[in-house]
């Protein structure tokens, strides 16, 4: 196992193509740890630094305190799969899992006993004489797991690794992943552009954008507690419903004012005051309340859509010049083009700062 640091590490490529910048990370020893962002915002170039794959322009990596920035990937005793599995097709099961052990030139016998050993564990016992062809998606996905995990690595770095599985086998896969973990207990570095997978997955996640780690802590609290307008946004599905609005202070209340004049009291709880300026106001489908009754603090909107899920409905409303989406219980009775009366849990309201993005309710 190793804990893993990087300090002030950046990566530009060319003269100017700055991807990571002046970046700090501690991803703890044992810990599963995620590296979530949308695509090309510097994700798998932070996993092939810490690999070795890539050379970092500034900044240094280290591996239990030891800086490794000038040792070669051979010597880092890291183990990485790829979204690709990079499976030999001309290799067998057993051949494909052996292959970095017969590279350290190990004793024929260990190879033997460690790849029966991790075949059981992946149950791939009864697939080791077939062809990488000859497997479905899933079973490939563990022969690369078993590759990787048979070198005994003291760390793990996972890329995109399930991109390629339909819905069903990617969430059979995420239990598999954190049984492993918890199995193996190596530190485990994943990327993914998956929101939900690295909220699934993560002891703690880093919600990269830009090249920039916008807020790294625990799955939940970026969820509860989002840092900035990014972080809301792209955490939760659906995500945050956000829309301007402005803020004022009255004795021991906020006054949140919407663009209709309709108004919203919340307690003084900032940490950043704005003093009248505008905000953007969030909240999330789930905590938007439905009204069964006309009450006066209800807001009013039209309902244009309903999106039926099984187990809960999603609602489409039309208020003044926004859209909000909704979240219901399954038996919600539906009609489309009707009126109807929500307001917010007071609680779960965020006001982000509209020039820095940054929450001001946290």
């Amino acid at each position: 196992m190793a804990e893993v640091k990087l300090r002030n590490v950046s990566k530009i490529f060319g003269k100017n193509n700055l991807v990571i910048e002046d970046m700090n990370l501690d991803i703890h020893d044992g810990e599963f740890f995620t590296i979530v962002g949308p695509s090309g915002c510097g994700k798998s170039t932070i996993l092939n630094m810490i690999a070795g794959l890539e050379e970092i322009s500034k900044g240094e990596i280290l591996f239990g305190g030891q800086v490794v920035n000038d040792i070669p990937p051979a010597k880092r005793n890291v183990a990485m799969v790829f979204q690709s599995y990079a499976l030999y097709p001309h290799m067998s099961v057993y051949e494909n899992i052996a292959f970095p052990l017969r590279m350290k030139k190990i004793d024929i016998q260990q190879i033997e006993d460690r790849v029966h050993k991790i075949s059981q564990t992946l149950e791939l016992e009864n697939f080791l004489d077939k062809k990488p062809r000859e497997l479905s998606g899933g079973q490939r996905q563990r022969v690369a797991l078993g590759r990787a995990l048979v070198r005994q690595p003291k760390l793990f770095l996972l890329d995109e690794p399930l991109s390629n599985l339909d819905a069903k086998l990617r969430m059979y896969m995420r239990a598999e992943l954190k049984k492993l973990h918890r199995q193996f207990g190596i530190t485990t570095i994943y990327v993914t552009h998956d929101q939900a997978e690295a909220m699934a997955l993560s002891d703690r996640l880093a919600l990269l954008f830009q090249g920039k780690v916008q807020q790294c802590d625990k799955p939940e609290v970026l969820y509860n507690r989002p840092y900035n307008k990014i972080v809301a946004e792209y955490i939760g599905s659906p995500s945050m419903n956000l829309f301007p609005a402005e803020i004022y202070f009255e004795s021991n209340e906020i006054e949140v004012i919407f663009g209709s004049a309709e108004r919203l009291k919340l307690s003084p709880d900032v940490k950043i005051v704005p003093k009248g300026s505008s905000i953007l106001f969030g909240i999330r489908p789930e905590d938007i309340q439905i009204s069964r009754d006309n009450k006066d603090w209800c807001f009013q909107g039209k309902l244009l859509t309903t999106e039926p899920l099984g187990n809960n409905t999603y609602l489409d409303i039309q208020w003044n010049n926004h859209l909000l989406k909704a979240e219901v219980s399954a038996d919600f009775e539906s009609g489309t083009d009707r009126t109807i009366r929500f307001s917010f849990n007071l609680n779960r309201c965020h006001l982000f700062d509209m020039r820095s993005g940054r929450n001001i309710r946290e």
